[in-house]
Order: C-alpha cells, then structure tokens, then sequence
C-alpha cells in the first residue's frame, strides 16, 4: 500500500474524495445560503448525486444543516479540506520540480560548440538566451550536439537565469485633431529615441513623428504587445503612443509589471 506521507498520494486516486474535496469547498466558500443546484451547477454533475454526497457528508460530521438549503462546513470538515489541500500542494511541488524539471528542455543559442552531456550556463544576451561552458546563475545539460550558432536544447535546468527587464520609454503626441505630429517636441522625441533599442509606434500621428526625425519603427502592427515582450527580455524598448490610447496602455504596462518612464511630447 502506497505511503500517504509520499508526494503521488491524494486524494486524485479516488473520485470520490475529490468530489467531496470540491463539493466542501464550494459549500465553505458560498455558505450558508448555497443550494445543492447551485453546487452541481458549478461541479457539472447532477443534483441527485450532489444530494448523495451531502447526506454521507453530514452523517459524517463534516457538513451540518441548520435549515432548508442552508450548508456549513464544520470545524472537522475544515480539517479535512486543509489536510488534504496540503497533500494538493505538496504533489504540485513534486510534478513542477521534480518531474517537469527532468523533462523539460530550453531552447538557446550555442556560444560555442557543444557537445551532448556538457555542463553549460545559460544566460540572456539581447533578449536571446544564450548556452555556453561558462557556469552562471542558471546551468544545465545540452541534450544534443550542437555547432557554435545554432540552436541547442538545455535540459535539467538548475537556478534563475539573470537578466533585467529593461524600463519602457513611453512618448505621447497628439492626436490629428490636436495637431498631430506638427505639435510634437521633435528634439526630446529624438534624444528619448536615441537611447533605446526598439522603437514601436500606435497611431499614424505617432509614425509620422518618427518618419519626420528620421527613425522608422521597429514594431507597428502588434506594437503595444511587442513592447512589452521585449522590455521582459531586458531590451530597451521606446514606444510613440497617441494620447487617446495612452492611459490604457500604461495600465498594460503595469499589469506586465513593467517599470516606464513617461514623455509628453505635446508642444505648448
């Protein structure tokens, strides 16, 4: 018989248990006023098996029933929920680190010829990850051999791969009805441009400001997206946004967690 102190137990090898686990949790969550319809609803079974479940749990002494359609976990069915929500958690850990961490395998650039089995850091270059002999915060093992510029599997992956997101520069012009690019601070769009990698632009007013200092964007089509992309692999990213989608956009940033800095390029 299987230890239960092992990570493979839980209550995921008996269908009925994880019925009971779901049907407490739903009652603890909504309770007291929760219907056995409401329950089967949420669950996707019927309301007669439903009703079966919570007679056997109540005999048990894990549910009571002060009044019609009315449900209360008690302190041991709080017990049961918290015992084996643990053993939930403690075979996730053992599925993330200790199987899927076997099995998965990163793709990176070679720095340099690479044999199967070799010992290699990782680490990121221009928002490319990058596979080398040269051990860093991140080391795995090459899964094929691989020539010096081609991509290479790294399996076995041990540590947090270092690299800094970088801060968006965020530039805000207006739109035609408000001058369009004949009102925009063309110098400070220029010095602001000149100091990132990748240029994105939203708006026609915002891709004329940039044709007129000279820069064709980067990103135009799927811009507000690939900035971000960018910015998470560590590169400096600059994007030219008309004001009408200005807010909503650094509420994008924000939800990426993303660090900006923001330049109203609206001319006085």
């Amino acid at each position: 018989m299987k230890n239960e102190d092992e990570p493979g137990y839980t209550i995921l090898r008996n269908k009925r248990d994880v019925s009971r686990f779901q049907i407490l949790v739903e009652i603890a969550e909504h309770q007291p006023a929760v219907r056995q319809q409401e329950i089967a609803a949420m669950l996707g079974v019927t309301p007669q098996a439903i009703s079966e479940y919570i007679r056997d749990l109540v005999d048990e002494g894990m549910i009571k029933a002060p009044g019609r359609g009315r449900y209360e976990v008690t302190r041991e069915g709080i017990e049961w929920i918290l015992q084996n929500a643990e053993m939930l958690e403690i075979y996730a850990k053992h599925v993330r680190h200790d199987i899927i961490h076997q099995v998965s395998v990163w793709t990176a650039i070679a720095a340099e010829d690479l044999r199967k089995g070799d010992r290699v850091g990782v680490y990121m270059k221009g928002g490319i990850l990058y596979a080398s002999r040269k051990l860093t915060t991140a080391n795995g093992e090459i899964a094929v051999d691989t020539p010096k510029g081609e991509e290479t599997g790294v399996a076995k992956l041990d540590g947090i791969i270092d690299h800094k997101e970088s801060i968006v520069q965020v530039c805000k012009v207006p739109r035609v009805e408000r001058g369009g690019s004949r009102n925009v601070k063309l110098d400070q769009l220029t010095e602001v441009i000149g100091g990132v990698s990748v240029v994105a632009c939203v708006g026609l007013e915002a891709w004329v400001s940039l044709k007129k200092i000279g820069r064709v964007p980067d990103l135009y089509f799927g811009s507000r997206e690939g900035v971000i992309e960018a910015a998470l692999h560590g590169i400096p990213c600059g994007i030219v946004i008309v004001d009408e989608f200005f807010t909503e956009y650094l509420k994008q940033l924000e939800q990426a967690e993303l660090s900006y800095e923001i330049h109203d390029l609206v001319a006085a």
